[in-house]
């Protein structure tokens, strides 16, 4: 069986792994979370988060995956035998993301055709539910195939598996080098513009004014670890994946603190844009900038297209680039969540990488057409909540403590990093794995079970809750566990072992 198959570049795999990290919920979930959470004094715990958990998680994972040279169940196998199933549990999270983020993807792709003409009118939000999605009236139906949604879905579907299929470095490293540099630049501008409109003075002062006085709110912290947590890709099997493809020399600690600071970057730079246009919103609708704001579907697909009808002129330009910014932000992401599964079968089942890509890809595709019919709105929202709150938080909380104080590998891992990067691992790495991002974790998922105890997420029926949260965050462990018992088909991890003896 052919060697893996390694990144061209050093750039590439950092682009790549930024790519992934800077994702939908830089720009329309960042912003949010630091303007309630202290508005400027939210920066604090912010970088304390990044330093603490973020960038540690971030080097743990390019060791793992640059130390066993494959996907991340092979990587947990070969760490432990027993510890197979986290593998496989991190990649079936990543199904199942991609089953919806792709929908989301697909709607910012619609509305990037829709800005030529600002075909959403002026009543932005019933264009939405009523017209684009034909949102179902009552949560649980399905209805139809929604179109609209249908079309652009299929071509979402369509770019990324052509990407995997052309595999790390023509197709994965080369996308990137267009994708990500463009994201930049597009932004950029929209923010430059941004900055110069009447009223962005009001936003940005709400965003940066500090509150300290929710510094002392612990809640405020768990929020800067959870945005840190989610934002940067950390237990989605993703960083394990891309850094197994690394070649021997690589300077894994460098490249966390890269990809970590070129993430809260973007984020930063999407907060200045997005409260400069919700200042000038709130001035044109003579109301303060609080009652403007927003995050997550409402501000990408409601507010924004509102702000965009009041721009002075090049309300079509600017339109276009905003929404052609959240779909090559998406793609960027949705190329690596799905890359997870394709190594994963790959390795497993000892397949082409060609037919890896058609099987994994093709059910995922399959499957999301559940979120592109009339009820899909409801069930991506359960879903995206349960899968986030119960999965990734959890699967990272299972990572830590498997690997800290199970089978207490952070000595050798500490070893492999300095051995290869010019940044050297020192205690505090140790002591932030071991014990600060447990605790950090540990509390999220204790708090996050005993809020959904006592009430139903978003107000939905239990029954609806219970079949597409619960059920979905359960299936995910089962099926690592079901994988996890079937045999590798790939002799001795042979495209893991032509590599080993790194």
């Amino acid at each position: 069986m052919e060697n893996r198959q390694q990144w061209g570049t050093r750039a590439g795999f950092i682009l790549a792994a930024a790519g992934s990290a800077i994702g939908l919920g830089n720009i329309w979930r960042f912003p949010a979370v630091a303007y309630e959470n202290g508005g400027g004094a939210f920066f604090f715990p912010y970088l304390f988060a990044l330093l603490t958990a973020g960038i540690p998680l971030l080097v743990l994972e390019f060791i793992i995956g640059h130390k066993y040279r494959g996907s991340a169940p092979w990587s947990f196998s070969r760490i432990h035998k027993k510890a197979e199933w986290l593998g496989w549990w991190q990649v079936a999270i990543s199904f199942i993301i991609s089953t919806y983020y792709s929908v989301v993807i697909a709607w910012a792709l619609s509305y990037t055709v829709f800005a030529f003409n600002l075909k959403w009118g002026n009543d932005t939000e019933k264009f939405l539910f009523g017209h684009y999605l034909k949102l179902a009236e009552t949560p649980g139906q399905f209805g139809g195939i929604v179109l609209s949604v249908f079309i652009p879905l299929a071509l979402i579907w369509i770019i990324n598996l052509s990407v995997l299929y052309k595999g790390v470095k023509k197709g994965i490293e080369a996308a990137n080098k267009i994708f990500l540099p463009t994201l930049v630049v597009l932004f950029l501008i929209i923010v430059i513009r941004a900055v110069t409109l009447d009223g962005a003075v009001e936003g940005l002062n709400a965003f940066f004014k500090p509150d300290w006085d929710k510094i002392a709110d612990g809640k405020v912290w768990i929020a800067a670890y959870s945005q840190i947590f989610f934002s940067l890709s950390i237990a989605f099997a993703i960083m394990i994946t891309y850094s197994s493809y690394l070649p021997k020399k690589s300077d894994l600690t460098n490249n966390a603190f890269i990809t970590g600071f070129a993430n809260s970057g973007f984020e930063l730079l999407a907060g200045i844009g997005v409260f400069s246009v919700l200042g000038f919103l709130a001035q044109q609708e003579g109301v303060p900038v609080s009652e403007v704001v927003k995050g997550g579907v409402g501000l990408a697909f409601v507010v924004f297209p509102k702000i965009i009808n009041e721009f002075p002129a090049f309300n079509a330009f600017f339109g276009v680039l905003f929404f052609l910014s959240l779909t090559l932000a998406g793609l960027t992401s949705l190329i690596s969540i799905s890359e997870t599964y394709v190594a994963g079968i790959q390795d497993k089942f000892g397949i082409k990488r060609e037919k890896a890509v058609f099987i994994g890809g093709g059910i995922a595709a399959l499957l999301s057409l559940i979120f592109a019919s009339n009820g899909g709105l409801y069930f991506l929202d359960v879903v995206d909540y349960f899968i986030n709150s119960f999965g990734v938080a959890l699967a990272g909380l299972a990572e830590v403590v498997i690997i800290a104080w199970i089978v207490r590998e952070l000595n050798q891992f500490q070893s492999h990093a300095n051995s290869v990067s010019d940044i050297m691992l020192g205690a505090w790495w140790k002591i932030c794995l071991s014990i600060i991002t447990p605790l950090v974790l540990g509390y999220m998922m204790i708090d996050n079970i005993r809020t959904n105890l006592k009430q139903n997420y978003g107000g939905y029926e239990t029954w609806f809750v219970t079949s597409f949260g619960w059920a979905v965050a359960a299936l995910v462990i089962f099926i690592g566990i079901a994988f996890s018992l079937k045999r590798w088909n790939t002799p001795a991890g042979s495209t893991q072992e032509s590599s080993k003896g790194v």
